[in-house]
């Protein structure tokens, strides 16, 4: 829990200080702001659950202290990939399937690896949610994956056509969200 809220603290007081806009509709602004609302709501709901609502059946776990352990550590990697992606794109973060004035392709520290580092983050930190937790989490791990594939396929067409002799290259080089596969 206290892994989520810091990052979600940080993504927000980092989300004052980029670009602005020169693309995306409100809609997808809207869509990812919703989702990452749900995504909290379910964490809040099973943090309450566990500790005031203690008489709502729920499906238990019995996660082993090891396996706990692990997911922790999963998480907190996948958070840490999440803010480095962040922190290197810098003011050219925005919104997913944006674009931001006077965007930089950025393809060194952790874009040399992916091409969508912040997803890859998120999707490493709930798969280590999901070792602790499981549901509703792989439930949110499912959502998640399907949105940042189809998110990343919008931006790179966009990428694509903000840098047609650079972009294309770089998508040989570096896969979407897992190196070396994926």
């Amino acid at each position: 829990m206290g892994l989520w809220l810091t990052f979600l603290t940080y993504w927000f007081v980092s989300a004052m200080r980029v670009k602005r806009s020169v693309s995306g509709t409100w809609w997808r602004g809207a869509v990812f702001r919703a989702a990452i609302a749900g995504g909290i709501v379910l964490l809040l709901r099973e943090s309450l659950r566990e500790h005031v609502w203690r008489h709502v059946p729920h499906v238990e776990t019995n996660v082993s202290p090891i396996a706990a352990s692990v997911g922790v550590v999963v998480c907190a990697l996948g958070i840490g990939i999440a803010i480095w992606g962040r922190t290197y794109i810098g003011r050219n973060w925005g919104p997913p399937m944006s674009l931001r004035e006077g965007h930089e392709l950025v393809t060194s520290g952790p874009y040399a690896f992916v091409r969508h580092p912040i997803y890859t983050g998120i999707l490493v930190a709930v798969v280590g949610t999901v070792l602790v937790e499981w549901f509703p989490w792989i439930l949110l791990l499912a959502a998640f994956f399907v949105y940042f594939v189809y998110a990343a396929k919008v931006e790179e067409r966009s990428m694509t056509g903000r840098f047609p002799n650079e972009y294309p290259n770089y998508m040989n080089r570096t896969k979407m969200l897992i190196p070396f596969l994926f």
